[in-house]
């Protein structure tokens, strides 16, 4: 701890002449000659007299000293000062006698020496006196960061706890008593079932003799009973609360049934922690004020110690933390920033194949080599692109040899009061707050990617097995359609078959497209440089005769100035085409339908904007759910459409990074529009 600066060392120097000059004082008054008189020889019978210095001269040896003496302790420490002092303290006696036996001259030994003794003294307790403060602004600052804040939050962790008692004994009634300034009990917390039976404290026999027995617990640091009939009709059960070996209070219950022993294990937990919010209340009640310090003050060092009470209860409960992840079912493990592992829970002792002794030898490095697969093969690179940027390194790992797949998080934890940060890593480019240590979790995902594949198969399969009697039905169905001897009515039918089996086929597709993009491979995605003008316009030229058919004009507002993006020009051929052809469909005869291309900040926004029906308020923000279809006023929903459509934009829009909107209003038409980061 920095205790040395400017302004200390001029309070050391003024305190080193300080002593100085009231030992100048002294000697001068004669007050310690006969001190001094014990550091010289005593001259015999006509020998001449001792000479001393002249005034001046003395009292300018005596300040010097003492204000070398403390400054050198104030550069240097009482300890590595002693030695020093203390042998120019033994040299400078020897050399008083000498002279004074040979020389007949006195030094001014004694005063030079009281002078630094003081000066030293002094100059000490000025440095004790600013660690202590230092201390106590530092335990100020811990206790007000871990304090539970207001004095209602506190008062509520109290009630809690008594609700929480109440749910599990058959309470009448629970009181939390504290110890005043006297050591006598009075209660600050209560709760009873039946509120207008409540006992009046010092107004009630029966109410003196619970607290005797909440005395007698405290004296004796047991749970303490009181059977039914003792006081009255009600068992009673005092218990003492107990924080740091020291008792804060006491947990009154009052019961309607008699007190099970089984429940004595449940009690103390809870009252345990009932202790620690008690604490913390009398803590932030004892605020450190600071003006002694501790050696000097048994008021300052009883506030410090609440202080270091409150503290110490959460560490405590910070700890409950580690116990929960033990019970996860993935694997944790905390490392620090030095590579140390901080915590290992049991189920990443299981996925590494480690036991506690094996832990409790490797660090961070030896943790990830056990983990060691074709990607992810250099756990230090891994690591290293953690720090730099503060993003999370996420991999599936495949083991063939056990058959079993994992998948690996490291992630960079940072300080929730950090700048930007959320506790949960980093802000996204590195900037949050400043790194605490790292978290690493494995993830046993070999059921679930059994199941993904047994359900991509089965759909494939059932897919592939419905296409087959969709296309015989509708190709025969088309055939009929053109036999003349058919009568109209049955033509009607066939016309039916023919548009419902076509509409199932492409339900399917979409299905499947959208299943596939759901599986999150990227690496089916080819992404290239891409002109979403030049999209726009192919896709305007593919479903132009659908537009026709239905008189809508299709409008191309385009852009000269836009620029490419990395995108998959058959996929976001897909999203145009899609949004275009709903366009269409839920627009009017003879309306517009415009495609626009438009520059933004960091992105290029391809807007479809339509003078349909619109979408109802209440739809907006479910049309982008797979199978959700828009119930227009007066009508039910559109039989035709799959629901999948919408679905498979958003998928494909967010696989490449971008985002969709939609601003709609009933009657007047909707805007449909995505948007992808530009290159």
């Amino acid at each position: 701890m920095k205790t040395f600066t400017l302004k200390s060392l001029i309070v050391s120097l003024g305190l080193a002449f300080l002593a100085g000059a009231a030992t100048c004082a002294i000697w001068r008054a004669g007050l310690i000659d006969s001190l001094q008189a014990a550091f010289v020889v005593n001259v015999t019978r006509g020998d001449a007299p001792l000479q001393s210095p002249q005034p001046w001269l003395g009292l300018l040896l005596i300040v010097a000293i003492s204000t070398s003496a403390g400054f050198f302790v104030s550069r240097a420490g009482a300890r590595r000062s002693f030695l020093i002092l203390g042998m120019g303290f033994l040299a400078t006696a020897a050399a008083s006698l000498i002279t004074s036996r040979y020389l007949k001259i006195d030094i001014l030994f004694a005063p030079m020496a009281l002078g630094a003794i003081g000066a030293v003294f002094l100059v000490q307790l000025n440095r004790l006196w600013l660690i202590d403060t230092q201390l106590t602004d530092h335990v100020n600052d811990t206790s007000a960061r871990t304090d539970t804040g207001e004095a209602s939050l506190a008062q509520s962790r109290l009630t809690s706890g008594l609700k929480l008692l109440q749910t599990i004994l058959p309470l009448e009634e629970a009181v939390v008593l504290e110890l005043d300034d006297l050591s006598a009990l009075v209660p600050c917390a209560r709760l009873r079932t039946n509120p207008s039976g409540a006992l009046e404290p010092g107004r009630n026999t029966v109410w003196r003799r619970l607290i005797q027995l909440c005395d007698q617990a405290v004296e004796t640091s047991e749970i303490t009973l009181a059977p039914a009939g003792q006081i009255d009709s009600l068992e009673s059960v005092a218990l003492p609360l107990r924080h740091e070996g020291r008792t804060v209070g006491a947990l009154l219950l009052r019961l309607r049934e008699s007190f099970d022993q089984s429940d004595r294990r449940l009690l103390a937990a809870v009252g345990g922690q009932v202790a620690r919010n008690l604490q913390r209340e009398e803590a932030r009640k004892r605020k450190l004020d600071g003006k002694l310090p501790a050696f000097v003050s048994a008021r300052t060092s009883s506030h410090r110690l609440h202080a270091f009470d409150v503290i110490s209860g959460v560490l405590t409960e910070n700890r409950f933390g580690a116990q929960v992840l033990s019970e996860a079912a993935d694997g944790y493990a905390i490392a620090y920033l030095d590579g140390t592992l901080g915590f290992v829970n049991p189920a990443m002792l299981g996925a590494a194949r480690l036991n506690e002794g094996e832990a409790q030898q490797i660090d961070l490095f030896g943790l990830l080599d056990r983990f060691r697969s074709g990607v992810f093969d250099e756990p230090s690179i891994a690591v290293r692109r953690v720090l730099q940027s503060g993003e999370p390194y996420e991999r599936e790992l495949k083991f063939p040899d056990r058959n079993q797949t994992l998948e690996l998080r490291i992630a960079l934890a940072t300080d929730r009061n950090g700048n930007g940060s959320n506790g949960h890593g980093s802000n996204g480019n590195g900037a949050g707050g400043s790194p605490l240590c790292f978290a690493i979790r494995i993830r046993d995902v070999t059921l679930m990617k059994e199941f993904e594949q047994l359900k991509s198969d089965m759909i494939s399969l059932m897919s592939h097995e419905l296409r087959t009697p969709l296309t015989s039905i509708n190709g025969f169905a088309e055939l009929l359609v053109l036999d003349d001897k058919i009568p109209e009515e049955s033509r009607e039918f066939l016309q039916i078959i023919t548009n419902e089996s076509q509409r199932m086929s492409r339900m399917i597709d979409t299905f499947l497209s959208v299943t596939q993009l759901q599986r999150g491979d990227k690496k089916e995605v080819t992404k290239i440089a891409l002109r979403l003008d030049e999209v726009v316009r192919e896709v305007i030229s593919t479903v132009q005769p659908l537009a026709k058919k239905k008189r809508i004009r299709l409008i191309e507002q385009p852009n000269s100035h836009i620029p490419p993006v990395a995108a998959d020009k058959s996929l976001i051929t897909q999203v145009l085409t899609r949004l275009l052809e709903n366009a269409i469909k839920y627009s009017q005869e003879r309306t517009s339908v415009t495609v626009s291309t438009v520059l933004e900040a960091d992105a290029v926004r391809v807007v479809v904007e339509d003078r349909g029906y619109g979408v109802p308020a209440e739809s907006i923000d479910r049309i982008w759910e797979k199978f959700y279809r828009v119930a227009r006023d007066g009508q039910e929903k559109d039989e035709e459409s799959t629901g999948l459509g919408l679905a498979f934009v958003k998928e494909v829009i967010e696989q490449h990074g971008g985002s969709v909107a939609v601003e709609s209003e009933v009657g007047r038409g909707s805007k449909f529009s995505f948007a992808l980061p530009r290159l």
